[in-house]
């Protein structure tokens, strides 16, 4: 599992003109999926990302978690975050899950991201072409692996 994790002031998204999810202060999280992603991924992944200290303090350091802020959060599935480019110059996304896998691997993570916050979470529609509008607070923006753990 891959994301990329956007701390924001604003966030939305909107399918065929109509917004249909948006946000305050806390992060949009783009999400890829992959065919060996399992429940193991998504609790460390969410723990991960709730825990992360990237909000300021008092003293204007990043010290503070999305806890601590109690931020908001909006999900946005993004097959594209696995894309292959070592060949030539069009991606594959051969690594990417299909809908079958995908999507109840989606809907776990948004689940235990709402646990874990203890926030709602808002999200994009699985599948949909989405426009995706932010305004990125720093710009803070991290890329989280639940492969690699770094």
């Amino acid at each position: 599992m891959r994301v990329v994790v956007q701390r924001v002031k604003k966030a939305s998204v909107t399918v065929e003109r109509q917004i249909i999810s948006e946000i305050n202060n806390g992060f949009l999280i783009l999400l890829g999926i992959e065919t060996e992603d399992s429940l193991e991924d998504i609790q460390w992944l969410s723990k991960k990302i709730v825990q992360l200290r990237v909000f300021s303090d008092e003293n204007d350091a990043m010290n503070k978690s999305l806890l601590d802020i109690q931020g908001e959060v909006l999900v946005v599935s993004q097959f594209t975050l696995h894309a292959s480019t070592k060949k030539g110059n069009r991606p594959s996304f051969i690594k990417a899950a299909r809908p079958e896998i995908a999507i109840p691997l989606y809907e776990e993570f948004v689940k235990q991201l709402k646990m874990d916050s203890q926030q709602k979470v808002m999200t994009g529609e699985f599948g949909a072409m989405m426009d995706v509008a932010l305004i990125n607070d720093g710009p803070v923006t991290i890329i989280i692996d639940s492969k690699i753990r770094e």
